[in-house]
Parts: structure tokens; C-alpha cells; sequence
């Protein structure tokens, strides 16, 4: 009688392991950038309330917030989200978003710029934060 081979050989063993690493080396810097990624836009749902607020002391005053409590909104210490520090309304209107070590322990920050047009406010993007971890309205 013959013994039927079961199971795999030491070589396809080997040659799946490898495959897996490969698919692991690839795959894993993806995951991570596109988890920064996730963290950067909790920061601009955080300032959209900042945004909003800026917008109507605008409005009403016809000049920019100095700061949190001009703009109508909490201090920028409790704006705070699991990657986000603080949320901050500075001269000009302009926010300041700042982020922790979940994204980058020193490119951290994004501000936006307000701009008033013909009846509506543009928002200019700039920062530290790397250009691929922000949304593509901010590019």
C-alpha cells in the first residue's frame, strides 16, 4: 500500500511566510498614515465650531475675533479631542489646531486663515502638519 503525503512541505511553508511579510511590509506604513490621516480631520471637525463662530462675530462686528471667548466659543484647552490639544481663535481670526504625538510629536499644527469675500469667508490652510494627512480641501 501506498502513504498519501499530508500536509505541506518545509518550501511552501517558507514561500507563504514570505508572501505575508511582504504584504505586511507594504500594507502597515499604509494603516499608519491612514490613521494620522483620521486624527488630522478630527481636528477640523473640532474647528468647525471655531470656524462657525469666527464667521458670525464677523458678521455682526465687521472685524475678527481676537481669541476663543470673542469668537463665542469655549477656551482652547477644552476644545481637546483624542488627537487634538487645543483648538485656538488668535489675531486675525485665524484658528490654530494642535495636534499631539498620535500624529507627528513636532509637525502638529494646521492653521487656518479667514478671508472675507463678497458675501462669504474663505479658509486659507497652512501649518506643519505634513500635506498627505490633511484633507484635500487643505492641500
Amino acid at each position: 500500500m501506498k502513504k498519501v503525503q499530508q500536509g505541506f512541505t518545509l518550501i511552501e511553508l517558507m514561500i507563504v511566510v514570505a508572501i505575508i511579510g511582504i504584504l505586511a511590509a507594504v500594507a502597515i506604513p499604509s494603516y499608519q498614515d491612514y490613521t494620522k490621516r483620521a486624527h488630522v480631520s478630527e481636528g477640523f471637525s473640532l474647528a468647525s465650531a471655531a470656524k462657525t463662530g469666527v464667521s458670525e462675530y464677523y458678521g455682526s462686528e465687521g472685524a475678527w475675533p481676537g481669541n476663543n471667548q470673542q469668537a463665542g466659543i469655549a477656551s482652547s484647552a477644552s476644545i481637546t479631542g483624542n488627537a487634538v490639544t487645543s483648538v485656538a481663535v488668535g489675531a486675525n481670526g485665524t484658528i490654530l489646531i494642535t495636534y499631539n504625538a498620535k500624529v507627528d510629536a513636532t509637525n502638529n499644527t494646521v492653521t487656518l486663515t479667514p478671508a472675507a469675500g463678497a458675501g462669504s469667508i474663505s479658509w486659507a490652510c497652512d501649518g506643519t502638519v505634513p500635506t498627505k494627512l490633511r484633507p484635500s480641501n487643505c492641500r
